[in-house]
Parts: C-alpha cells; structure tokens; sequence
C-alpha cells in the first residue's frame, strides 16, 4: 500500500510513518521543513501544502492509496499572533490536498487530522464531548481547523472522495514540543541538571485535559483509516482527564530534584478552555480501539527525553518512576 503523509516532520507524522512502514507500506512524507536527522521512515519530500502545482505534482507522481493528512500551524497561541498564516496553512493547504487528488484522477482514502479546538468550551454538563456537540472554536487556530473538518465533508459529498476526519484531543509523548506536559518536563529536567534555579514556572493550573500518547493516537489514525464510515467525523483521544497540578505531581514524584512552583502570567493564555475531554464511543465501536499506554509511564519517557537532549549522561534512566507507587494512574 502507498500511503502519503503531509506534514510527516512534526511530532505525529514521524510516529505514523513509523508505524506505517512497520505494517509493510511504501511511505511518502511531506512537509515544509526537512527533517531534523537523518530521515529513516521512507521516502521525503520537501514540500509546502500551499504550493499546489508542486503538491499536485507528488501526488499524481506517487499514487498514493491512502493518505494522511496532518500538515498545518498547529498551535493556538500563534494562531492568535499568526491568524492569516495560519488560516493559509490549514484551510487553503486542506483545498490544495483534496483538489491535488481530483487533479490526479484518483480516489485514495484521505484521513484529515481534525482537533478538539473545534469544539471550544464546553458545559460540564456536556462532557465527555459527543461529535454532534456544536462548534464553537476560541481562536484562529480552531476556526481553521473547523474549515478542514467541513471541506473534507464536501468534498466526501460533492466529489465522492472518501475521507475521514478525525478529531484529535491533547497527544503527548517523547519528543514533542510546545505543550504542557513538554513544557513542564522540560523545565523540570532544566531543575534537575542545575540549569534552572528550583523554581517551576507554570501558568493555569486548574484546565483539565484528557491527554493521550501519541503511540495510540497513530494506532487509531491507522484503524481510522481502515475501518471507518468515509464521510463521517470521529472523536479519537485519551479518556483520563488530568489537571495542570496533577502533571506537576507526577513529574514531581520522578525528579531527582526539588522544586517549588510559581505561576507566570506570560504563560497564561489568553483564552483557554476549562476542560477538554471526548467522548470516545463512536470511534470503539467503529473499529475496537482504546488507549494502552500510561500517560504517568508517558510523562517518565518525557522526562529521560529532555534529559538525554539537554546533555545530561550523568542521571541514571532509572528514577523514582520505577517505584510501583509513582507509576498509578493520576485520573479524576
């Protein structure tokens, strides 16, 4: 099977095309940014979404059979300093994928990454979040990503192109830059090898996030890909919900170090919903999938991570996360 993968540079594409190369694939990755190290999960092509004719080029070339579609500006706070670009990248990088394929004469299964952001706040009483929940997105960020959501729909329903799209809450994992559990462990191995005075920065403490490991999101974006209805849209996430404080309790029990907290008001954003959480129920019963991996074991690898990239050879990889105690679940 030949499967394509836009944005394959970032965090979720190198697990997906890791996985997909595991299952036998021929894999053509994409992205505007050249991978960081030397690329070892098939082949790679250096390509920005918005650029349709050289887009359009890869995909008649390739042929592929599937095709994930992950590329976009990814992060709400920038999407606030950055709302045209992001709108550019997400929305019109979206068009270009689905009329690329219209251009090639072919009809690959196409899985567009969604986001919880679609939803914005939402009402305790509303939680886990169901995917007929309306969409009521806080920043440019989730208005953008709301576009991709319904142009996949249309272009399901105008153009019989078959595409799921998948809703995806907090992922984490080794490896990942830019939120709060990458944040948090960074800071605290920074703490930790003496780079930081014992004082971790944090923002809101009280937002409550059902996250999940990437190495289950990918194993749900591929049983997407197989098993579910095309045209629909599908929740896909972790479903134990954690606080801010809770993570810092976490990271706090696998530390070689001590640390007291103290909240900066740089790191409080602006609009930030309460609590995200959804309702795994239709993606289950459509293809039989759940979360396997510990979060707290998650936060453990994180925390090894930074302090194999920081340069640290002197911290045993075995911390106090290997205590049965530290590795229970922090779950509300």
């Amino acid at each position: 099977m030949r499967v394509l993968i836009t944005g394959t540079t970032g965090f979720i594409g190198g697990f997906l095309a890791k996985d997909c190369l595991d299952r036998g694939c021929s894999v053509l990755g994409i992205d505007i940014n050249p991978p960081e190290y030397s690329w070892t999960h098939g082949a790679f092509e250096q390509c920005d979404v918005r650029d349709f004719t050289r887009l359009s080029h890869l995909i008649r070339t390739f042929q592929p059979d599937r095709i994930f579609h992950l590329a976009a500006q990814s992060y709400p706070t920038v999407s606030l300093l950055r709302p045209r670009d992001t709108i550019e990248s997400n929305v019109s990088g979206t068009v270009n994928v689905f009329e690329s394929v219209r251009d090639a004469r072919i009809t690959p299964m196409v899985l567009v990454a969604c986001s919880s952001a679609e939803y914005g706040p939402v009402a305790a009483e509303d939680l886990p979040t169901k995917e007929t929940h309306p969409l009521r997105p806080m920043h440019p960020y989730g208005v953008s990503k709301v576009g991709q959501d319904l142009l996949a729909a249309q272009y399901f329903q105008n153009y019989s192109i078959p595409t799921v799209r998948i809703r995806i809450f907090n992922t984490t994992g080794a490896g990942k830059i830019g939120d709060v559990c990458s944040d948090l462990t960074k800071r605290a191995v920074e703490i930790e090898l003496g780079l930081q005075p014992p004082l971790l920065k944090v923002g809101n403490l009280t937002p409550r996030r059902a996250i999940i490991d990437a190495r289950d999101l990918v194993r749900g974006l591929w049983l997407a890909s197989e098993r579910c209805v095309p045209g629909e849209a599908y929740n896909l996430g972790g479903e134990n919900i954690y606080s801010v404080q809770e993570l810092i309790d976490a990271i706090r029990a696998r530390l070689n170090a001590t640390f007291t907290i103290a909240q900066d008001a740089e790191l409080i954003r602006s609009c930030d919903e309460p609590v995200i959480a959804g309702d795994m129920t239709k993606i289950r019963s459509c293809t039989g999938w759940s979360a396997q991996i510990d979060v707290m074991d998650t936060i453990g690898e994180m925390l090894n991570w930074w302090r194999r990239r920081l340069g640290n050879t002197r911290v045993s990889e075995a911390t106090p996360s290997d205590s049965a105690s530290a590795k229970q679940p922090v779950t509300l």
